[in-house]
């Protein structure tokens, strides 16, 4: 069983992981960037022993095993304990989420259900939050059926038909009746405390399986695209749009590392990829809430230098420093808060924001489709792309201590000026049109000269070397090559041989500024699943897609990168890029609806 075979819950304003003992062991307040409130994910111990710390278990007494599920179609986990004598509990978990007083309510608030369904079961609650990034918080009973927990940001409030002092002393109790729970706002809670998180779960239950219903999925996989969906939408900050790239930190890309980034940070490159998916699904709210952030950041710009990422408030400055009282995923830190790869230079990201947006000019289902304004808005960030695309950067992988002209930023700029000149031409504006043409033609001529190279029947990563990369499988998508180009087809042919470790893709084969990779990166793999489909090689294609589908975790969501010997899922999670290629490949290998009829 995998460390990080873990369930999330959340609401798109918090969210929490839960292990296969029912333990919340990672959460943060007062959002996804906050502090952890739940940390003993990074804290180097086990969450079930007696002195963790950062959790929050219901524990059956000599319990034997647990059970886990998502209530159908929502993020809703139900968990089911038993015991050696047949006791049984179930503890439903969610992050409250429905419509009320005409505006979405999402609290940042936790909610569990405790229910016996078997004999006569005894529990105990161990609720230990941090604060300050890894210290004890400060408790203390504020009534017959609450305690408070002081935190930097918010002090909140568990409420609960629970015995409080059981909870606050942790002694075990039976359970003989159904046990509510709700850790939100330091503030009383309003109406009968079991009725209304009832009433929470139910219209919880129902925004969700709404929301599903309304998703175009393919015939197969259905149960895959839908829970990558859903964990999609979780990685989204509703209150400004931003998506994130994983809801953790410092989840290391292999053991004993250092390669320990926190990805709980919107990054313009991810989070394209991800609207591009669930624009595939129809799930518009998504790319409608993105697009609106995203108008904010090239507001701020001020037609400048746009950096690969920012805060999910659109913060600039994100600067990144260690959490001391973290040791780390199974001591294996450092526990890094902050990225600082927001001072880089990554040139692809003029690309993804004028394709995020292309849409919006096309698209009539939108509430709010792109107009001329918009368009010279995105004209700026184009000017920034034909001024950047052949100048080097740390490139999509964020190289720190090195910068070359990568291809795949110069294609992604490319493709900005290409998709300029579409957008003009449905705006009806020609003279546009013809100058956005232009400038994409000098550009793709100036990448495939610099990039093609002869004698080894490949375009390299680089305008300078020969390198490489699993980012040139993306020229496919761009539509900068054609699947049935020699030139593609001599990458395709290239990057397997060099890259490919059995079922398997890594980024790059080369020493980076920590020493070789040891693991594979998942998206980079759905990517050669892409292309093998597009190239001819559709059963090839299949298969090694049900082979990564195996590797899933209970959740059905996959981490960042993987072992390829083991199949151990490294790297923080659910990682947007492997739900993504997951979306992405189910829809393009999928048998369609009409074989059914």
């Amino acid at each position: 069983m995998t460390n990080l075979d873990l369930w999330p819950i959340g609401n798109c304003q918090v969210s929490a992981l839960i292990d296969r003992s029912g333990n919340f062991v990672w959460g943060c307040v007062p959002r996804v960037d906050g502090d952890p409130m739940f940390s003993s994910l990074v804290r180097g111990e086990d969450p079930n022993g007696e002195s963790a710390q950062g959790m929050w278990a219901v524990e059956l007494e000599d319990c034997i095993a647990v059970e886990q599920h998502y209530l159908r179609n929502t993020p809703i986990l139900i968990s089911r304990h038993t015991d050696a004598n047949g006791n049984a509990i179930e503890v439903i978990d969610f992050c409250p989420r429905f419509q009320r007083l005409g505006r979405t309510y999402r609290p940042v608030a936790y909610a569990r259900i405790v229910r016996p369904v078997a004999g006569s079961p005894r529990i105990r609650v161990r609720l230990r939050p941090t604060c300050h990034h890894g210290s004890t918080c400060q408790q203390r009973i504020g009534g017959s059926n609450h305690i408070r927990y002081a935190m930097d940001a918010m002090t909140l409030r568990l409420t609960t038909t629970a015995p409080v002092g059981m909870i606050q002393e942790e002694r075990s109790f039976r359970a003989e009746r159904p046990l509510h729970f709700f850790l939100g706002p330091d503030e009383s809670f309003a109406g009968d405390v079991a009725a209304t998180i009832e009433d929470m779960l139910s219209n919880t239950t129902l925004e969700w399986q709404e929301w599903v219903r309304g998703l175009a999925i393919p015939l197969e996989w259905q149960q895959v695209v839908i829970r990558s969906a859903i964990t999609l939408k979780l990685c989204q900050h509703e209150e400004t749009g931003a998506i994130v790239a994983a809801l953790t930190t410092s989840i290391p890309e292999h053991a004993d590392s250092q390669r320990n980034w926190d990805y709980r940070y919107c990054w313009i490159r991810d989070a394209y990829y991800t609207v591009q998916a669930l624009n595939r699904l129809g799930a518009l709210d998504v790319l409608e809430n993105y697009l609106v952030y995203l108008r904010n950041i090239v507001d701020a710009a001020k037609g400048g230098h746009i950096q690969p990422l920012y805060g999910v408030l659109g913060e600039a400055t994100l600067e990144e420093r260690i959490a001391r009282d973290l040791p780390g995923y199974r001591g294996m830190g450092p526990v890094r808060i902050g990225n600082a790869a927001y001072d880089q230079r990554q040139h692809d990201a003029y690309g993804q924001i004028v394709l995020s947006n292309a849409q919006a000019f096309f698209d009539h289902r939108l509430f709010r489709m792109a107009g001329i304004e918009d368009f010279e808005g995105l004209e700026r960030i184009g000017e920034r792309a034909w001024q950047l695309y052949d100048q080097p950067d740390a490139g999509l992988w964020e190289l720190r201590t090195r910068q070359s002209v990568h291809t795949y930023s110069a294609a992604m700029c490319w493709a900005a000026c290409d998709r300029l000149a579409n957008v003009a031409g449905e705006l009806g504006l020609p003279e546009r049109q013809h100058f956005w043409e232009a400038r994409a033609g000098t550009m793709r001529q100036r990448i495939e000269q610099s990039a093609w190279r002869e004698e080894e029947d490949f375009v390299s990563a680089t305008f300078s070397g020969s390198d490489l990369d699993a980012s040139l499988l993306q020229l496919l998508d761009l539509r900068f090559l054609p699947p049935d180009d020699p030139r593609f087809q001599g990458t395709l042919r290239a990057v397997e041989a060099g890259l490919r470790r059995g079922s398997h893709m890594l980024r790059y084969a080369t020493e980076d500024d920590f020493g070789l990779p040891e693991t594979a990166f998942n998206v980079c793999t759905f990517w050669l699943i892409e292309a093998l489909h597009f190239t001819g090689r559709s059963e090839d294609a299949r298969e090694l897609f049900e082979e990564m589908l195996s590797r899933c975790t209970g959740a059905g969501l996959l981490s960042e990168d993987i072992e390829p010997v083991t199949g151990e899922l490294w790297g923080n999670y659910p990682q947007t890029y492997s739900l993504v290629g997951m979306i992405n490949c189910a829809v393009l290998l999928s048998k369609p609806w009409s074989s059914i009829r």
